[in-house]
């Protein structure tokens, strides 16, 4: 690697680090006083711990040295006190603990998905749906287990351990430097386990995304890989999948296992050691016997609280490497944004369009071509304009373009008047009801499904909506408009779900009415009665049919035809058959179907 690259990866490295602490902040700032009264619960809870064995030492001397029943009796009062205090603090800490782990946790996953909907489609798609996931649950659950981690198993090590070494030197300096030894070589043994550990954890939250990618693909396209008898085939991809985390996941386990092997081995050894070396110290008369108990109370507590940050110390680099991926989202500029001061929408005149495409052009941030050049047509009340032209020539994305779900590259698109551009999103959405290419459902009732038009409609104005959207069916539902809908409406057949997502659009008084191909799945006498009632309903209102059918836009006021990304064709269904050719083949390659279907 060259000497710029190299140094290119570590700011790289260190930007991920600051970022990743800076949002920990963040997220930790508004408890602080949480987090200080956990500290005190916790530093209660070490005293008690402490302080027990010390009093245990004494007690023990002096029921050796004297029959001294008032001098034991004040020294067990001591150690229940110590016990009451350490228990308490140690049941109050871990709650306190608890609370500020998940309220850490909730507020990483709030905001990630919260910034999830600010992005465009071309931004979420840049960080992958499967990613998204696994940011937004597993990443948060990884923070949020170490942030409990940290405090009640790391935190406590540094206090413990200078605490304890210090005790030991006061009782025995030869037992003080053989508790120090012993903290050195744990301090060791946690440093190449850390070492061997880290790099393999990091990757790991990278095999948990491919992992939930693939089982995703899986789970929703089951019946394709049924159709095409591709059981065994994805059985294999999976199983890859599967392999190359499991495999990562078992050698982090062994490291995992062999420091826990030793951890148990040097703690019996050591054990072995104060007794040892205590029996001879007290020999010669440098110690008493009941410090031997202190002493080896002091070692085991070292060694439990080390074995114990081990594992938290294991999972702050998995927790940092999830802090930067929550980061790189958070930190993404969405390509659709807000000005400070959007201007607000009224009511214009009559004679000013609906919406107006004034010389628009788009065009992907990863296309090395414009996808749509030079747009020029206007939505008007009481009108339908289609839009037509065959797969890949921009249709859907003119009606994402009226959304704001991408910005124009060039020209303007003007709606009552304003730029959308200087409109907010969330207002601009409000004066629009959208049917989109996939009728997608959400799991509920039907009722609750059209509310998300309009959360006001009465059930009157559902079954309205229905009746127009030619939903005939839901009347014959046991339970009406609290049928239940499964996940995507899968309970539903195609044409049944895009005549609900239609009902859903027409519950909302909009000023524009955008169907992206949504009657592809009704026959055409379906087709025929809902665009009947539709222009009868939506009289008020423009508009915007996009269709690959030209039976169902033949009587538009104005249909756009469309061929790779440029308007060829704009008239009425009579005029495009004489003057445009493109139309005409559309035209002619459709007849014979929709004779035959009519």
């Amino acid at each position: 690697m060259s000497k710029d690259a190299s140094g290119e990866k570590s700011v790289k490295k260190d930007y991920s680090r600051s970022a990743s602490f800076r949002l920990l902040l963040r997220l930790v700032a508004p408890y602080k006083g949480l987090a200080v009264f956990t500290v005190l619960a916790l530093l209660c809870d070490i005293t008690g711990m402490l302080y027990i064995p010390t009093e245990l030492s004494a007690l023990i001397n002096t029921a050796v040295s004297s029959t001294d029943a008032s001098g034991m009796l004040a020294h067990g009062i001591s150690m229940l006190v110590a016990a009451i205090v350490g228990s308490g603090g140690c049941i109050v800490s871990y709650w306190l603990a608890s609370r500020l782990a998940a309220r850490v946790g909730r507020d990483m996953r709030v905001a990630v998905y919260e910034k999830s909907l600010e992005l465009g489609g071309y931004d979420f798609d840049q960080l992958g749906t499967g990613s998204m996931i696994t940011r937004t649950l597993s990443d948060a659950n990884v923070v949020q287990q170490t942030f409990l981690m940290t405090f009640i198993m790391l935190a406590p090590v540094p206090v413990i351990c200078v605490v304890a070494i210090v005790l030991a030197f006061g009782i025995d300096y030869v037992m003080g430097w053989l508790l120090l030894a012993i903290t050195l070589v744990m301090g060791v043994v946690m440093v190449i386990a850390v070492k061997v550990s880290a790099p393999i954890f990091l990757v790991l939250q990278g095999f948990i995304d491919n992992m939930n990618t693939r089982l995703r693909e899986t789970i929703t396209g089951i019946r394709v890989i049924r159709a095409f008898g591709r059981e065994d085939a994805e059985r294999r991809n999976l199983d890859s999948t599967f392999e190359d985390y499991a495999r990562n996941a078992i050698h982090v386990n062994l490291v995992f296992a062999t420091a826990d092997c030793m951890t148990f081995f040097l703690m019996n050894v050591v054990e072995v050691l104060v007794v040892w070396l205590g029996a001879d110290r007290v020999g010669v008369h440098a110690m008493q016997i009941g410090s031997i108990s202190a002493l080896v109370e002091y070692a085991m507590l070292i060694m439990f609280f080390m074995m114990m940050g081990q594992f938290a110390i294991l999972q702050l680099p998995r927790a940092m490497a999830c802090l930067t991926r929550a980061s790189e989202v958070l930190a993404v500029e969405p390509r659709v944004r807000d000005q400070k001061a959007p201007a607000e929408l009224a009511a214009a005149e009559p004679s000013v369009p609906v919406a107006r495409f004034d010389h628009v052009s788009f065009r992907f941030a990863d296309a090395d071509e414009d996808t749509l050049r030079n747009l020029s047509f206007s939505l008007r009340r009481g009108e339908v304009t289609a839009v037509i032209g065959s797969t890949g020539s921009g249709k859907s994305t003119i009606a994402k373009m009226l959304l704001r779900f991408h910005d124009v590259t060039a020209g303007r698109i003007e709606f009552l008047g304003q730029d959308v551009r200087n409109v907010g999103q969330h207002e601009l959405r409000d004066h629009i009801a959208y049917v989109p290419q996939k009728a997608w459902l959400f799991s509920g009732t039907i009722a609750q499904n059209l509310r998300d038009g309009n959360p006001d409609a009465t059930d009157e104005e559902l079954w309205h909506a229905v009746d127009v959207a030619q939903g005939a069916f839901v009347h014959e539902l046991a339970d009406g408009l609290d049928a239940r809908v499964s996940q995507g409406g899968s309970n539903f057949s195609g044409g049944q779900r895009q005549r609900l997502a239609i009902a859903r659009a027409l519950a909302r008084k909009a000023d524009l009415y955008v169907f992206d191909d949504s009657f592809s799945a009704l026959d055409y006498k379906t087709d025929a009665r809902l665009r009947h009632a539709i222009r009868a309903e939506l009289a008020d209102a423009a508009v915007l049919i996009i269709a690959q059918r030209v039976s169902t836009i033949r009587d538009a006021a104005q249909i756009v035809v469309l061929r790779d990304g440029e308007v060829v064709g704009l008239g009425t269904h009579e005029e495009l058959l004489a003057t445009c050719p493109t139309y005409l083949a559309i035209a002619k390659s459709q007849e014979r179907g929709g004779e035959e279907d009519e």
